[in-house]
């Protein structure tokens, strides 16, 4: 007897832990990022040998110390320096007071943001690729086992055994996935075209520069992501639900839309928006076909059309139509 409960617990802690790895992967790089940890251009920032006058002019830190390094009266310059730092040690906190407010955080001791996050160009793309292919295959054994463990039917997972299942499924599947990066690649071109530009920096990250790279990533990489997005987002959130509790499948669709969406914040908003209209459009395909093998090609190509065309081809037919 199918132990549903069982399986739908261990679908949720998966879930979980996919969700909070995103989020943790997300506030990483962009911690990472030197034109957003501080809010302003880090060019913008006073060297620690440097400080700054009573008129906001950066002066040389020695050139300070050396005027008044003869034990005389310190000249005028220096005098206003002072007042100007004791006036304004009064709206900065007491561990900085007397301190420029333009010095960088390094001299307080600190760190920026930047320094704690992860530079993206630190990465190689193996080691992100390798690192994306063991996390999400062992996601997607972990549900595989899950399944077998508590007998949940094959049908409920959209899995069937028979020639004429993977003859439609790879044919449904391939028209599908063709059509659905056409649209994908004008709703993203729209976004930008009315002001909302998609971050492409993970795709840039993950896109190899050998034919050994691109083997790995089409061969290998890319399926097992598809392989193991949709055994989680259409599977085991849409179909295992509404065949052992008669959930409605399409209110399924956009809870399990929603969590699709939020587990790709990489892409930044734009992306999570887009992403979530896709993952409806592929649980409704789900829905339609009850076939699992349907949506994992079209998530495949869909991926994989991408990152040929403009990563390896370098063709960004949408751009006219970003405006």
């Amino acid at each position: 007897m199918p132990q549903w409960a069982t399986f739908v617990g261990i679908t949720g802690v998966v879930l979980a832990l996919l969700l909070v790895l995103s989020h943790l992967t997300q506030s990483a790089f962009t911690d990472g990022d030197p034109d957003s940890s501080d809010g302003e251009p880090r060019a913008n920032a006073t060297t620690a040998a440097e400080t700054v006058d009573g008129t906001g002019n950066s002066q040389p830190r020695d050139a300070e110390q050396a005027a008044g390094s003869d034990g005389g009266e310190q000249p005028p310059v220096a005098r206003d320096n002072e007042s100007a730092r004791d006036d304004r040690s009064a709206d900065v906190p007491s561990d900085v007071a007397g301190e420029p407010r333009d010095v960088p955080l390094e001299s307080h001791g600190r760190q920026r943001p930047a320094d704690r996050g992860v530079d993206p160009d630190s990465l190689s793309t193996g080691l992100v690729l390798a690192n994306v292919a063991f996390s999400q295959g062992l996601f997607a054994l972990v549900l595989l086992g899950a399944a077998v463990y508590t007998a949940v039917p094959a049908a409920a997972l959209g899995i069937e055994l028979s020639v004429a299942y993977l003859r439609s499924g790879l044919l449904w599947g391939t028209a599908a996935g063709c059509v659905f990066y056409v649209a994908n690649e004008l709703a993203g071109a729209a976004a930008t075209r009315v002001g909302f530009d998609h971050d492409e920096a993970l795709r840039e990250l993950l896109s190899p520069d050998s034919l050994e790279g691109w083997l790995v990533l089409l061969l290998g990489v890319l399926p097992i992501i598809a392989l193991f997005e949709e055994f989680l987002f259409r599977a085991a959130l849409i179909g295992v639900p509404a065949a052992g509790y008669g959930l409605s499948p399409w209110l399924l669709a956009v809870g399990s839309s929603i969590a699709f969406a939020l587990g790709h914040g990489m892409q930044g908003p734009v992306g999570v928006v887009v992403t979530g209209l896709l993952g409806f459009v592929l649980a409704a395909v789900f829905i339609a076909t009850g076939s699992l093998l349907v949506v994992v090609v079209a998530h495949y190509l869909i991926n994989a059309l991408e990152f040929v065309v403009h990563e390896g081809i370098g063709l960004e037919w949408a751009d006219p139509l970003e405006g």
